[in-house]
């Protein structure tokens, strides 16, 4: 049997599992819905670019964004995190986030550059993969402040938000598409596999009570993302994509050690108790 299928964490969570006896049968239900659910929008966008139906495509990928979030905090909630929800998510996320990301781009705004637009988007989905697999093989403890690196799902938002905000302008007063998305997949391709610490947001705790105007502001929030939902998600996805060489840079120059990161690509990756020994995957 291969690393991979033995759970592919390396050397030293194998080390872990030795005496443990044999590994529980069967998968929990619940939080690989909800993965298997993004899973579908990830493929579902991939028919609607295939179709030329873009904005549906980026929408899909907002769902699955969704979905990637809801998963690990059903996990959470109900104690049913395990191996298997680790591996399976991390593919659905290369398909939902790296293939199906890439695709809408190339075929909306990169074919034209012939060559370069394809080799924009493999270098797009190979690091997406990297960043995916530096996760899966992570042994160090993790940290609740930061990931090293820009997300997965946050690369692929920060795509379909451009093309959402071109739907919501009508392309008015905005850049060449061609040459704005060809600079932008190579950039965030880069900063998925750089070592730029970015905030993880593992510290919110929705499960415990907190003050009565954090509900009225979160309500707030919500009526403007169902209003502008095209330009809340492409301020947002533009903040946090800078934030991290922004934070790097204010660092360097005062002299300041980087924050602690964490190499789990998703926030809500923890292991339960089936996985107590390894170390903590996150939030």
């Amino acid at each position: 049997m291969s690393r991979r299928e033995t759970g592919g964490r390396g050397d030293g969570r194998m080390s872990l599992l030795k005496g443990r006896g044999e590994p529980r049968r069967g998968v929990y239900l619940l939080p690989n819905l909800a993965t298997s659910a993004g899973l579908f929008c990830g493929i579902f966008s991939i028919v609607q670019t295939m179709e030329g139906q873009y904005v549906n495509a980026a929408l899909a990928i907002v769902v699955a964004a969704v979905f990637d979030v809801l998963d690990g905090r059903i996990a959470r909630l109900t104690n049913t995190a395990s191996r298997f929800g680790v591996e399976y998510d991390s593919l659905c996320d290369l398909v939902s986030f790296g293939v199906a990301s890439g695709l809408l781009i190339y075929r909306w705004a990169l074919m034209p550059w012939g060559a370069w637009g394809w080799l924009a988007i493999a270098l797009f989905i190979i690091c997406a993969a990297i960043r995916l697999a530096r996760f899966n093989i992570s042994t160090d403890e993790s940290s609740p402040a930061a990931f090293t690196g820009l997300p997965v799902p946050a690369a692929a938002l920060t795509l379909v938000s451009v093309v959402l905000m071109y739907k919501y302008l009508g392309r008015s007063g905005l850049p060449d598409k061609q040459v704005a998305l060809l600079l932008l997949t190579y950039m965030l391709a880069l900063l998925m596999v750089s070592n730029v610490a970015y905030a993880s947001f593992k510290q919110l705790r929705f499960d415990r009570r907190q003050p009565l105007w954090l509900l009225v502001a979160t309500i707030l929030a919500l009526q403007l993302v169902i209003a502008r939902y095209e330009l809340v998600i492409f301020l947002f996805m533009t903040v946090y994509v800078l934030s991290g060489p922004a934070t790097w840079a204010w660092k360097k120059a005062r002299g300041l050690p980087p924050p602690a990161v964490d190499d789990d690509d998703d926030a809500d990756r923890d292991v339960g108790d089936e996985d107590a020994a390894w170390p903590s995957e996150g939030g």
